[in-house]
């Protein structure tokens, strides 16, 4: 018998075990680099960036064409008399044919162009490097917004577990209260404050259930993962978070213009717009090789016959060598109109250029502020979960002895749920802040979860 109930134990938990999925952090955010549709967009636009390369390369090469034609001709006279110097003679019908074989190959090359060959091959290579740059940021990108879902999930959880705690205490204390009034030391009226307490306790822990249900599945839906399976999140701080938390800021960080800079050499993003700054550039060149004469030259070879015979086709032989100059003298405005954009172009480039240097400053320092702020909250929440959880465990001792009211029992367990709930949030606000810290600095790790 005994056997059969360890059994069926075992089968219990392990249905259930099954029926749950563990997610860690790590494995969110491999997911994450797996299924983000935006990122899969981004990775088949490179081939095309690799393309134009090949292309731009192509440019610099000789052109060769192979060809061949036939043509068939048949010509009719139906004859008759002609006059010829007064003579009248008769012209029988007559019907000719003829038929021509020709094949050949032609080779061009372009000699000069304004440089824009060349720049079309810098502007080529800029772009692919723009492009993988802008690659790298997106997956920076997603791993940091993983992190923040996640913590969101961790935090309403710790949250949730909060409000537990504090339905079971008042839970408990109902009891205490309901014999204590049963034996007479206590009013009627505290174990009804005790019991709208509880209910309160209760329904807090029915908004903290809901809040961390609805944050889990923003985080499954972000990682397109379905939002109806139990999936389970990790119910503690990690050893790496906890070393977070743990580290003072000045440690790593402890000058704010050294940031910046160290942002502006690394950030895969405001790389990637100096290299669209310098893209533009390139198409200036290219919008002005217009004004500037193209040299291009140009060679056949080729072989007519009147039969498809090799022999035959070797005896009439055509080699051609040329040199064509083109100057542009008037092309409608079309060259101008074209260089006014490219130049429009690298303007607005230069002002993106600025605009993100100026958000990447602002974004370190403030998030750079903000980290101090969590530090010292950090440190207050503690002491104030110290004296609170103090507090409480003498208040219950002088209610219990009959020195205090029910209202002071209740402020201070209030008091004590409130600081739990608030180191909590300023904990995750912490590792949040790193974790936005050093995706500003561009040096969020992403490579080890591909």
């Amino acid at each position: 018998m005994r056997n059969l109930i360890s059994l069926l134990f075992v089968l219990f938990f392990t249905v259930i075990s099954f029926g749950q999925n563990n997610l860690t952090l790590d494995e969110a955010i491999r997911i994450a680099l797996q299924k983000n549709t935006t990122l899969k967009k981004a990775e088949n636009n490179l081939d095309n960036s690799e393309s134009n390369v090949k292309v731009a390369y192509g440019n610099f090469l000789p052109k060769l064409n192979a060809s061949g034609s036939w043509s068939w001709n048949r010509s009719e006279d139906a004859g008759g008399y002609r006059n010829l110097g007064g003579t009248v003679i008769n012209v029988p019908p007559t019907t000719s044919e003829s038929r021509y074989y020709n094949v050949g190959v032609n080779s061009s090359i372009t000699i000069f162009d304004g440089l824009s060959n060349l720049a079309t091959l810098s502007q080529s290579k800029e772009n692919l490097e723009s492009a993988r740059l802008m690659l790298e940021n997106l997956k920076q990108n997603i791993v940091f917004q993983t992190i923040r879902l996640y913590y969101t999930v961790e935090n309403a959880q710790q949250q949730m577990k909060v409000q537990e705690d504090n339905v079971k205490w008042n839970k408990r204390s109902l009891e205490t209260i309901t014999e204590r009034n049963k034996l007479g030391a206590v009013t009627l009226a505290d174990v009804y404050t005790q019991q709208v307490q509880e209910g309160n306790a209760e329904l807090a822990l029915i908004q903290a259930k809901n809040t961390y249900e609805t944050a889990k599945s923003t985080l499954l839906s972000y990682l397109a993962l379905n939002v109806l399976e139990d999936y389970t999140l990790t119910d503690s701080l990690t050893s790496q978070e906890k070393q977070v938390l743990n580290k003072k800021l000045s440690e790593d960080y402890n000058d704010l213009t050294e940031l910046v800079n160290k942002a502006l050499t690394t950030r895969p993003d405001y790389k990637s717009a100096q290299l669209n700054l310098e893209s533009a550039q390139d198409g200036l060149t290219i919008a002005r090789s217009g004004h500037f004469p193209s040299l291009t030259g140009s060679a056949s070879y080729g072989l007519t016959a009147s039969t498809p015979n090799w022999n035959d086709l070797k005896k009439s032989k055509t080699y051609t060598l040329g040199l064509n100059l083109s100057v542009p003298i008037f092309s409608g405005f079309r060259i101008s109109n074209a260089v006014q954009a490219a130049e429009v172009n690298e303007m607005n480039s230069q002002l993106t250029l600025n605009d993100l240097e100026r958000t990447i400053k602002q974004n370190i320092q403030q998030t750079y502020l903000d980290l101090q702020a969590a530090e010292k909250s950090l440190e207050v929440n503690k002491t104030n979960l110290a004296s609170a959880e103090e507090n409480q465990k003498i208040q219950e001792e002088r209610y219990s002895l009959g020195s205090s009211t029910l209202l002071e029992v209740l402020t201070a367990n209030s008091n004590y749920t409130a600081a739990r709930s608030n180191l909590i949030s300023a904990q995750f606000s912490y590792i949040q802040l790193s974790q936005q810290l050093k995706f500003y600095l561009g040096e969020l790790e992403y490579k080890k979860y591909e």
